[in-house]
């Protein structure tokens, strides 16, 4: 191929217009050059802009500045977040917009994820120091072998939270698989819980459905051992499933008390306004946010005098 593209633009105009950054090139204040990301940025074609003065186009005057002096700032426009860097070479200069809206999204989820582990680390290692620090003096062996449990269950509880933190931050997995893989698994780590507290857990019908397998594993554990945590004891838990048509529904149902307000639940640092026990309010929201991942919904609800906390993952149809 020559210099000239197959459409008929030249081989820099091709480059230039592919980049995914917005480009503008300008001579004595007057604009030069778009590329396809400015044009749409701007909502003014090559054509149109070619020979207009600077202001005109990007119709603000914080980047005619930045344009006359050089250098970096950054720009909300409309919801968005723009990285913006102006160079100049005699009357010569270019400006190059970036959009950093979903890199600023990763921050912020950093953020909330530092704030997590902060919070629901704290819980078990000061149970643990106090377990230790028990077992320093001479008591009675049932006693001692109490605060053994009791350190071995905080263990567990530790061991959980690592291994919530390294889904969390791995890169999603997809795969197709029945819900009864995920069920299987989630009954085995929760058996001595289950055990403990003399609950029974049974599941619905079996779907196919799309999910990383570790991340719903994540959310099943979670509703469950919620469940299991705000319930009576010696409840039954119950795992209803349906399918909701390119969906499918998962519910957790527990005989807890009613919730005044579930809309909230869901938020971050947020508890049941009855809760008790210690907690960081970060479970429900670690659901949300791994459920809003794959594209599904989650809430909770009360039904049939049970509350219901429910979620949506893509399904693949065949089984149910």
């Amino acid at each position: 191929m020559t210099a000239q593209g197959r459409a008929g633009t030249t081989a820099p105009d091709f480059w230039i217009d592919a980049l995914p950054q917005a480009v503008l090139l300008c001579q004595g204040g007057k604009v030069d050059r778009l590329n396809a990301a400015a044009s749409r940025l701007w909502g003014v074609t090559q054509a149109r802009a070619a020979g207009r003065p600077v202001l005109e186009v990007v119709r603000r005057h914080t980047l005619e500045a930045l344009i006359e002096r050089g250098g970096e700032l950054e720009l909300e426009v409309s919801g968005r977040t723009l990285r913006c860097a102006a160079t100049r070479d005699g009357d010569a200069a270019a400006l190059i917009v970036e959009d950093i809206t979903d890199h600023h999204r990763r921050e912020a989820e950093l953020r909330e994820a530092t704030a997590v582990l902060s919070h629901e680390f704290r819980t078990p290692v000061t149970a643990l120091r106090g377990v230790l620090e028990a077992l320093e003096y001479d008591m009675p062996r049932e006693l001692s072998q109490n605060f053994v449990r009791q350190g071995l269950q905080e263990t567990a509880r530790l061991a959980r939270l690592v291994e919530d933190l390294a889904v969390g931050f791995r890169p999603t997995r997809a795969r197709t698989l029945p819900l009864a893989e995920a069920f299987a698994r989630a009954e085995r780590l929760l058996d001595s819980e289950l055990t403990l507290r003399g609950s029974h857990l049974s599941f619905g019908a079996d779907h196919l459905v799309r999910a990383d397998p570790d991340k719903l594993l994540q959310v099943l554990l979670n509703l469950i051992e919620n469940a299991l945590k705000y319930g009576p004891p010696g409840q039954d838990i119950e795992v209803q499933t349906a399918g909701r048509g390119t969906w499918v529904e998962v519910c957790v149902l527990d005989h807890g008390p009613p919730i005044p307000d579930t809309d909230t639940l869901f938020q971050a640092h947020t508890r049941g306004a009855g809760a008790s026990g210690q907690g960081s309010g970060m479970g429900l929201y670690i659901v949300r946010s791994v459920v809003h991942g794959w594209g599904g919904q989650a809430w909770a609800t009360r039904t049939d005098g049970r509350n219901a906390f429910c979620f949506t993952l893509p399904g693949v149809g065949g089984l149910g």
